[in-house]
């Protein structure tokens, strides 16, 4: 037996019975989150492992799927721990290399949305030459990081969302949910808001707020009794009753809009959604059908929500058309771009 062999569990060369790929994410907890797609979509013969540091330098894989790597060497509590992280990255993608270990990543981003310092950007530098293939969630994604590349559509939540009771739509009811970071522009949906006239209109901003955003909402509740808030995390529940009761979903994200999982949480549960425009928003819109996706340019003005609401208030007559988001056939794409790259990367 090689030491290839001794280290992934199967020798160069075969493809294994059952293909082990492990995932940089935590395991699934009950709640839909990324780490609930891939396991959902998962094939016979397709076993996901997850994350964490023992396991991807020591442990068993055949497979390495990266979703966030920036993830990986942040630590916003410890910054000490920084440092570690990256020369960690290090040693993983050398046990990659000496393994031959393919490494695949899904650009749920072009690059992070908050850039980190010098070093972090070195760190990130050397995980993308090493990728073997990318996965691009939509077809109009500009990545050109990997050796190759291949289009799997973003799953919906239609069946895990199912489980849930499923309200009506409040006519005027407005919504904004995730976590609350700078970058998703929930000041300039706040402020879009206010100058909205209507005494029957409600904004709710439901999610978990980053450093400083929990008093940007609350001191917009203070001025408007209008807009409410849960500013936490919220489970699948109680997360399908504030998405069913909404006439009209809100991402005002800034710097452009890649991929959202959010957006397509909202299309599952079959609720509007006013976004930035953008090129893959573009492509989802025509793909939902018509008054599903709702683009404006530039910054969110009140003159645009009210122009969504006004559109919204008769709801479309068809679901959004999101067939090609199956999870099956999710799994099935994920399984060939997993051989696809274990091939190229044995021919490295």
């Amino acid at each position: 037996m090689t030491a290839t062999a001794r280290r992934t569990g199967t020798p160069a060369g075969e493809v294994p019975a059952e293909l082990v790929v492990l995932h940089s994410l935590r395991r699934p907890d009950g709640t839909t989150k990324y780490a609930d797609h891939m396991a959902g979509a998962a094939v016979p013969g397709l076993r996901p492992r997850w994350f964490g540091w023992r396991t991807a330098l020591l442990g068993r894989y055949d497979v390495l799927h990266v979703h966030w790597p920036e993830l990986l060497i942040r630590d916003s509590r410890r910054p000490w721990l920084r440092g570690v992280r990256r020369r960690m990255l290090d040693l993983l993608l050398l046990r990659l290399r000496l393994t031959r270990t393919p490494l695949v990543w899904t650009a749920h981003n072009l690059s992070p949305h908050e850039p980190g310092d010098a070093s972090e950007q070195r760190s990130l530098r050397r995980f993308a030459r090493r990728v073997d293939l990318t996965v691009r969630l939509n077809a109009a994604s500009p990545v050109t990081t990997g050796r190759a590349q291949e289009t799997i559509l973003h799953g919906h939540y239609r069946r895990p969302f199912a489980a849930h009771p499923q309200p009506a739509a409040e006519p005027g009811r407005v919504l904004y949910f995730g976590i609350i970071r700078p970058y998703k522009g929930v000041d300039t949906l706040l402020r879009a808001f206010a100058a909205t006239p209507g005494a029957d209109l409600r904004l709710r901003v439901v999610g978990n707020p980053h450093a400083g955003q929990a008093q940007v909402v609350r001191e917009a509740q203070a001025r408007d009794p209008r807009v409410s808030s849960t500013l936490r995390f919220v489970d699948d529940a109680e997360l399908v009753g504030e998405i069913r009761r909404a006439q009209l979903v809100v991402l005002p994200y800034r710097g452009g809009m890649h991929n959202s999982g959010s957006l397509l949480a909202a299309l599952s549960l079959d609720r509007p959604v006013l976004v930035p425009a953008s090129p893959t928003n573009a492509v989802l819109a025509e793909e939902a059908g018509p008054g599903w996706v709702l683009q404006y340019e530039g910054e969110l003005t009140a003159e645009v929500l009210a122009g969504a609401l006004a559109e919204t208030a008769t709801p479309p007559a068809e679901r959004p058309r999101l067939d090609q988001r199956d999870w099956a056939e999710v799994g099935r794409r994920h399984h060939a771009a997993y051989l696809r790259a274990r091939a190229l990367c044995r021919g490295r």
